[in-house]
Parts: C-alpha cells; sequence; structure tokens
C-alpha cells in the first residue's frame, strides 16, 4: 500500500510499504478514505523529531470503511462506515470508564511515562502505525472507532477524529459563561474550530489572535473579533481595550510549543534537533524548554480567576512559568490530549445537515496521498492559503482542489 513516511526532519515521502494485517484478536483493518494533516504533525519535524524513526508511518486524523476484524471485534464489521480517534484506547479500564481515554490503562506507554498510544506519533506514544495511508491497522477496534451513517460526504465526519472533540475540551475546559469572553490564540485548526464552538454555544463575544492573513479572514467571517499579532505590541491590552479593562475570562491557547516571540528559545530548539538522537532525547525529557510566548499572553490577557485552557501540544521539562503572576491572578489551569470518545456524544448533534461548524467548508485543500511532501511543507509554512489539509487516498491529482 502507499502510505506518508517520515525520513528525518523536513523529509516526508510517499512509499510503498507492506499491508498491514490482524495481529490481535482486537484488531481491524479499515481502508482508509480520508485522512488529515495535524498541526501538530509538524511537530515531529522539528521539536520531536528525535522520537521518530527513519519508516514510520504519519497520521492520526484518519476516517474510512472497515475491511477485516478480529475475533474479539463484534461492535464493527466489514462494510461499516468508520472514524477512527487518535488514540487507541480499550473502553473498560479506569480511565476510559470515568471520561480519560486519552490516559487508557490499556494502551498507556509505560516505558515512555506517556498517556495512551496515539496513531502516527513517535515512540513517546508508542510508534504505532498512522492513518495518512490506504489502509490502517485499529488495535483496541472494538472500542477505537466511531460508527457514523453512510451517505454524508468523508468532511461531515472525519474531524470527529481530533479536531472537533480537541476544540470541544479545549472550550468545555475553558468553561466561558454565555455572557463572558473567551480569547482564542491561534487560529489554526483547533483554534479555528474552538472560535465556532464557542459561538454555537452561545458565548457573547469571542476574539481571536493570529498574524496569517487566511485565517483572521475565516475567523472574522463568522463573526469572530479578531487581533493581528503584527499589528499590536501587547496582545494583553488589547484584549483589555475589548473588554472593559479587565481582561477575557477565559482563554484557549491553541498554538504550543512552537509559538512565535520566543526567539531564543527557538533557537535552543533548533540545536537540540540537530544533535543526535539519543543525546536529543535526553535533554528533551529532562530539560526540554518550550516556546511559551502564547502561555505568557494568556496569563496576562485572562481576567484574575479566569480560567486557561491548554490544547496546544506542549513538551518541555524544564519550561520556566510565570508563577507569581499566575497565583496572584489566581488563575485555573486545564489541559491535556483530548479524550475523543467522551465528546462525541455532544457533538454527534450537531453534524446536521445545517452544519452550524461549518464542517463542510473547514478543510481548506483536499488532496491526493501523494501530494503529501509538498502539503507538508506548505502547512510548515503557512503557505497557499493552507489551514486545513484532507488527504484523499482514492484521489487522482487531476481530481484535487
Amino acid at each position: 500500500m502507499r502510505a506518508v513516511v517520515w525520513h528525518g526532519k523536513r523529509d516526508v515521502r510517499v512509499d510503498e510499504v507492506p499491508d498491514p494485517v490482524i495481529q490481535h484478536p482486537g484488531d481491524a483493518i479499515i481502508r482508509v478514505t480520508s485522512t488529515n494533516i495535524c498541526g501538530s504533525d509538524l511537530h515531529l519535524d522539528e521539536v520531536l523529531g528525535a522520537f521518530m524513526n527513519e519508516g514510520d508511518i504519519l497520521g492520526h486524523e484518519p476516517m474510512g470503511i472497515v475491511e477485516e476484524v478480529g475475533a474479539d471485534v463484534t461492535a464493527i464489521a466489514p462494510g461499516d462506515r468508520v472514524v477512527i480517534p487518535f488514540q487507541v484506547c480499550c473502553g473498560t479500564c479506569w480511565m476510559c470508564e470515568h471520561g480519560l481515554q486519552s490516559q487508557c490503562e490499556t494502551s498507556q506507554v509505560r516505558e515512555q511515562g506517556s498517556g495512551a498510544a496515539l496513531f502516527g506519533y513517535s515512540e513517546l506514544y508508542g510508534s504505532v502505525p498512522g492513518g495518512q495511508a490506504e489502509f490502517l491497522r485499529v488495535p483496541q477496534a472494538q472500542y477505537t472507532h466511531v460508527k457514523v451513517p453512510e451517505g454524508p460526504s468523508d468532511d461531515r465526519f472525519l474531524y470527529l477524529s481530533d479536531v472537533l472533540p480537541t476544540a470541544w475540551q479545549a472550550v468545555a475546559y475553558a468553561d466561558p459563561e454565555p455572557e463572558g469572553t473567551l480569547l482564542v490564540l491561534g487560529l489554526g485548526p483547533i483554534g479555528d474550530m474552538a472560535t465556532r464552538i464557542a459561538m454555537q454555544r452561545g458565548v457573547r463575544q469571542v476574539i481571536g489572535v493570529d498574524r496569517v492573513d487566511e485565517r483572521l479572514e475565516r475567523a472574522r467571517s463568522r463573526g469572530v473579533t479578531t487581533i493581528d499579532l503584527r499589528e499590536v505590541d501587547d496582545v494583553g491590552e488589547a484584549v483589555r481595550e475589548l473588554t472593559g479593562g479587565r481582561g477575557a475570562d477565559a482563554v484557549v491557547d491553541a498554538v504550543g510549543m512552537e509559538a512565535h516571540g520566543s526567539g531564543a528559545v527557538e533557537f535552543s530548539q533548533k540545536m537540540v534537533s540537530a544533535l543526535p538522537d539519543v543525546v536529543a532525547k535526553k535533554l528533551m525529557t529532562t530539560a526540554g524548554i518550550d516556546r511559551l510566548a502564547a502561555v505568557h499572553t494568556a496569563v496576562d490577557a485572562v481576567r484574575r480567576g479566569g480560567t486557561i485552557s491548554l490544547s496546544g501540544v506542549y513538551g518541555g521539562m524544564a519550561s520556566p512559568m510565570p508563577m507569581m503572576t499566575m497565583f496572584d491572578k489566581q488563575v485555573q489551569f486545564r489541559m491535556g490530549q483530548a479524550n475523543v470518545k467522551r465528546w462525541v456524544p455532544q457533538i454527534l448533534p450537531l453534524l446536521t445537515d445545517d452544519d452550524p461548524l461549518g464542517v463542510d467548508d473547514f478543510a481548506t485543500h483536499r488532496l491526493p496521498l501523494d501530494a503529501a511532501p509538498s502539503a507538508y511543507a506548505d502547512f510548515q509554512a503557512k503557505k497557499n492559503g493552507m489551514v486545513k489539509v484532507v488527504l484523499k487516498p482514492g484521489m487522482v491529482a487531476t481530481q484535487a482542489g
């Protein structure tokens, strides 16, 4: 089969690799019909590259048709249409039963001290082959799936794999009041969707911050108040001007470890990524530092007693936090990988013909699988208006759009 394969930092290729097979009675094989490139996939090209191995298959946002199931899988059958959550989870352990599927005790990657295994996401999360491929083996398939109906296009359901539940959890954790203000830092796919979810939930004022024209325009077109990072010296002050001097009631950080505005840390990250992997791994897991510009902005812009929800990926173990200010302002933090299956029942009713969240036209690019290398490069460089990329293994180049 064809698959998107990691060969090194900034070296993604589409290769012929062996088809996946049933390895355990709880497995299933799906034929992938659509799969996304996620912003967090780009971290594997830089900060987390030391944890990748040449030949790793990328991707954690797939959906498709069930081709084969193992002997223990009864919840799905060949021919079913399914979305695959980005985390492998069993549904029966204490964590899963308490809505913490991202911490599944069955699939936890204990040798790395990590939570549930993730598709296509490095040694840190189990080196599970990913979904940017023609076929995918799904472990724990009895629970690691979301069955969806036939008929509507893939776009209606595809984002249940990651974007929708991650953005939903980000807003739920921020918990803005309907008459309050939610500030969203970063208007990539997660931040963009978080603004849509907040407005659907009736939040009175939603403010989005970014520096890319296309992302700002997408948010403005749906009624979001936007702040262009290129035009303000102080985001916190700009937010206070919009909130009567108080600050945002809640903030979603949808940026993460590679935020702009942290030049010294960016330089150190690049230096670490240039080291031999065995050295870089040790540094990242003991002394790694993130670019915390977004976190510092969130702490500054949130009102006293407000809440900050982190959905952007962070990986540092020695990142300095403004603890004095956080304590003085009585800031609450909530964070973590999205618990996909926890939120799906709340999201599915919104994936209707009315399409209140705009999922049908959420993708900016739909490309054949073979276009993945150039799509990764453009997405990393924020070129060609690229915000969300859907790869279609069955598409030929002339159908791309």
